[in-house]
């Protein structure tokens, strides 16, 4: 027998019997990306709301006695409902789900059926998975690609066909049925029970599935394919957006369209023209200030070299500035017996560093320069530069680096 949520897609609440209650972990995803387990109990009912994931469906959350259903899964010809507080075997308990949630996928199930049905009818593109994603929905195709052309007759035909309020209908065969012969399908878990689920949209198509779906197209609403990628073993990806998810992503779009309208002081017409605008603006003004910041580094390898202060230990630091910025002073200065300590970017927080000098010397203290500043690094050859996160111990630094001159010195 078929769960309540696969016999009636749209029931919201019902009452039911728990069966039995066993404790149980739930595998979650932690705060620090870790998995973590979660202590709590399986809860068997005789009758389900609530749709456990399968056939690319994740699963439905809702309450039981307003407790809440972290999980749903399938065991054989029964459920597990995931709760962190225990109910009594053979207590009546009432089920309610998450409407919203349900519906989104009931509409973006029906949805995926109708596209594999239309482009297989119309192209012989077949389906070879699909995913049910939180904000979008990806179908397989079994083709290394899918032309634009093809994209937008699907779609004008999967949105005709919502028009023509077509009926969705479930059937249930037994496995001996020689209709199952002729209904598509890519075959039967190992662990499956009981009778098939066929769901028909007349007239279009028939299809082995056990997730919740519209009883007409009308409910899908709309459809709007976003396009295609790449997919895995030269096949296709198809990206699609069907029923309220379709208003959603149209409500973020104008809003976006909103904002560009405002800061780019145009139409929504113009926006893509003045976005270039800019981009080539930027281009120029990246360029003029490379150049500016490359004459800069070299007056400023001129004024070091000729400052009376010059030798054993140099330090300069620069809020503006890059790699290639530091690499120039270091190669307009030259490394001789002078090392050499840059550093650019925030003085209390995070930045780059470059470390010049003798080769021997720089091999010595660039690590632990790195180190210092709490930040990483490799060198060669008399440069060590990297990343560091504690621009506030340069003077750390410096003293390091004096100390060490100063050591050989001595020993000299």
């Amino acid at each position: 027998m078929a769960f309540l949520c696969q016999r009636d897609s749209y029931a919201r609440e019902f009452v039911t019997t728990v069966v039995s209650c066993q404790p149980a972990e739930l595998q979650t995803d932690g705060s620090n990306g870790k998995k973590e387990a979660l202590s709590g109990f399986h809860v068997v009912l005789e009758d389900t709301l609530l749709f456990p994931e399968g056939g690319g469906q994740p699963d439905d959350r809702g309450t039981i006695n307003d407790i809440s259903v972290l999980r749903v899964t399938r065991r054989g010809a029964q459920a597990d409902h995931f709760t962190q507080t225990p109910l009594a075997p053979g207590s009546q308990v009432q089920v309610q789900v998450d409407w919203e949630r349900r519906f989104d996928h009931m509409q973006q199930h029906s949805g995926q059926h109708l596209i594999t049905a239309v482009a297989d009818n119309l192209f012989g593109l077949k389906t070879t998975s699909w995913e049910l994603g939180r904000h979008r929905s990806v179908i397989e195709l079994d083709s290394p690609s899918v032309t634009a052309e093809q994209v937008a007759t699907i779609e004008q035909c999967v949105n005709e066909k919502i028009r023509d309020r077509l009926p969705v209908s479930v059937q249930e065969l037994s496995l001996d049925d020689p209709e199952v012969e002729k209904v598509r399908g890519r075959g039967l878990p190992d662990d499956h029970a009981g009778p098939i689920r066929v769901v028909t949209i007349e007239g279009v198509d028939s299809n082995m599935c056990c997730g919740t779906h519209v009883n007409n197209l009308s409910d899908l609403q709309v459809i709007k394919i976003l396009g295609t990628e790449k997919g895995k073993k030269n096949k296709t990806n198809l990206i699609f957006l069907a029923g309220n998810r379709v208003l959603k992503w149209m409500e973020r779009s104008h809003g976006t369209e909103k904002a560009l309208t405002t800061l780019l002081k145009c139409g929504a017409e113009d926006h893509v023209e003045a976005v270039k605008k800019l981009q080539n603006s930027s281009k120029l003004l990246q360029k003029n200030n490379l150049n500016l910041l490359r004459d800069l580094a070299v007056h400023i390898a001129h004024c070091l070299r000729n400052s009376p202060d010059w030798g054993g230990v140099v330090v300069l630091h620069r809020k503006e500035g890059d790699s290639e910025f530091m690499n120039i002073i270091a190669n307009e200065i030259g490394s001789e017996e002078t090392l050499l300590f840059l550093t650019v970017g925030d003085e209390k927080g995070a930045g780059l560093f470059l470390l010049a000098g003798p080769a021997e010397a720089v091999e010595t203290l660039g690590p632990r320069v790195a180190e210092v500043l709490e930040g990483k690094g490799a060198g060669k050859k008399g440069r060590f530069q990297g990343k560091a996160t504690k621009m506030n111990r340069r003077a750390e630094v410096q003293a390091l680096l004096q100390d060490y001159v100063s050591t050989q010195s001595a020993e000299e």
